[in-house]
């Protein structure tokens, strides 16, 4: 199945131009209407302003499509929740059905790949759930970081993660975890973590060099760029993490579990934060689509 490419990503392609893959899991699932309809713009706009062209990424009648129209990109908005969570394993589903599905960063680095966009921003990337060395929950994305030559531009893992066990399973499966003018793994709302990366770059022209080399020298799967919040939007981790441990009780009490448990985190740190965190990960997202258009556009002339 081929990917079906929007007349203006199409052309980008097909001359080498910079592209930058965006998910729609943060139109249906990551925000409510009609702020994500409004961010979703936004960060496109972002990516124009940088140099490059936006693919917003989904599934619309079981059609695997990068570059979605203003009115594909509100009716996923408006639609919300009745769409489809679509990772890598709902892909055949959704698309032998004739359905809509809004992609995951799993399934959005896949079909990026596929399309030969090689640069995706996100807010933040899946990675290994707390407490999974009892209920093995961990996230598909780092899976697919093994398969798809995709650099990901990401604030970190989300917070709500086990963020030292995400870096070891990432280290086992040999994902360059690079930290963008940094040298601590960003954490999502904060920009520190306590943790370090092993590697760093301060350039996009450094990013575009090691995506060059990795895949020149056979070496299969992403990148990750480690993206920190800017320093005026964030909020510290001492403040997030007592908010982030009572929305996984209740997440816990309420059995919440699998795919679901990352939106109604998210939806209860809102609450909590009384909208601080939303209007961070706006910050985070935007901040990203900027660093990653400057990728693509220093990947596209390397």
């Amino acid at each position: 199945m081929k990917v079906i490419l929007s007349p203006e990503v199409s052309a980008a392609v097909s001359v080498g131009q910079p592209v930058v893959a965006l998910e729609s899991t943060i139109i249906a699932h990551g925000m409510a209407f009609p702020a994500n309809v409004e961010t979703a713009l936004t960060v496109e706009q972002v990516v124009r302003d940088h140099g490059a062209v936006p693919a917003t990424i989904a599934v619309i009648g079981g059609k695997l499509k990068a570059g979605l129209s203003r009115e594909e990109i509100e009716r996923f908005g408006k639609e919300g929740p009745n769409i489809i969570k679509v990772s890598v394993r709902d892909l055949p589903f959704v698309a032998g059905r004739g359905l809509d599905g809004a992609t995951t960063v799993a399934a959005t680095m896949r079909i990026a790949a596929m399309a030969r966009i090689p640069v995706f921003a996100t807010g933040g990337m899946g990675g290994v759930h707390r407490g999974a060395g009892e209920n093995f929950d961990i996230s598909a994305d780092l899976t697919e970081m093994t398969q798809s030559n995709v650099a990901l531009v990401t604030a970190g893992a989300k917070a709500i993660l086990d963020l030292p066990l995400t870096l070891e399973r990432l280290e086992t499966d040999g994902v360059p975890v690079v930290g963008y003018r940094t040298g601590e793994f960003p954490a999502f709302y904060s920009r520190s973590s306590g943790l370090k990366v092993p590697m760093r770059a301060d350039s996009p022209d450094e990013v575009a060099a090691m995506m060059r080399a990795k895949w020149d020298l056979g070496l299969r799967g992403a990148i990750v760029v480690a993206n920190p919040i800017p320093e005026t939007d964030e909020i510290a981790s001492a403040e997030m993490e007592p908010v982030i441990a009572s929305a996984l009780a209740e997440a816990d009490g309420l059995g919440i579990r699998g795919k679901d448990i990352t939106p109604f985190l998210l939806s209860e740190i809102v609450k909590a934060t009384k909208g601080r965190s939303l209007q961070a990960n706006i910050a985070l997202v935007k901040n990203n689509a900027k660093v990653a258009a400057e990728i693509a556009v220093a990947f596209a002339r390397s």
